[in-house]
């Protein structure tokens, strides 16, 4: 069974989050929401109360196969400052697993240093901010290991993209199928 964290912090943009936890989740797969202050709710970016699984310091995250960052402009500012996710980045993309970055949250992968010459695209409200990538205007780019997407218009086919890489075609079909999407 294939391993997924979505970190959670205000301000998360809650589309993409909710998203990501649940297309994966269709795909048979494991998928933790970790609060970075703890057990305690998080307000997304419009207002909708999110519910994490476990506290982020609870998280072994070498047993994850896939890290997934939401964003939500105050949520990702959050988690580019969080030195605990910033290593937990790192540590992911060096080990090969699948690193996803959806929104403004490409953001927090070149805080993180993985993100320079990649391809990779994100929200058009960062674009100028993203200067280490080498930027695509597609809704989903892969480059390597590093997965990343426009917005919350792009979400379930970047969480889509996630079942496809980790789990196989077969098991994104389904889960697209399932969806009616």
């Amino acid at each position: 069974m294939i391993r997924a964290c979505v970190p959670l912090t205000d301000g998360v943009e809650e589309l993409e989050a909710v998203s990501i936890v649940d297309v994966c989740r269709r795909a048979g797969w494991q998928v933790v929401a970790a609060g970075l202050r703890g057990p305690e709710p998080v307000a997304g970016s419009r207002g909708v109360r999110l519910l994490p699984d476990l506290p982020w310091d609870a998280v072994a995250l070498d047993q994850f196969e896939v890290l997934a960052l939401p964003g939500g402009w105050a949520g990702v500012r959050t988690l580019a400052a969080d030195a605990r996710v910033l290593s937990a980045v790192r540590q992911a993309a060096a080990a090969g697993r699948w690193v996803g970055a959806i929104c403004a949250a490409p953001l927090v992968l070149q805080a993180a240093g993985v993100l320079a010459g990649r391809r990779a695209t994100c929200h058009p409200s960062v674009r100028a901010q993203l200067t280490a990538a080498r930027l695509c205007d597609e809704p989903v780019v892969v480059d390597g290991n590093l997965v990343t997407s426009r917005g919350p218009g792009t979400a379930i086919e970047f969480a889509l993209t996630l079942i496809r890489l980790a789990s196989g075609p077969a098991a994104e079909e389904a889960v697209r199928r399932g969806l009616a999407f």
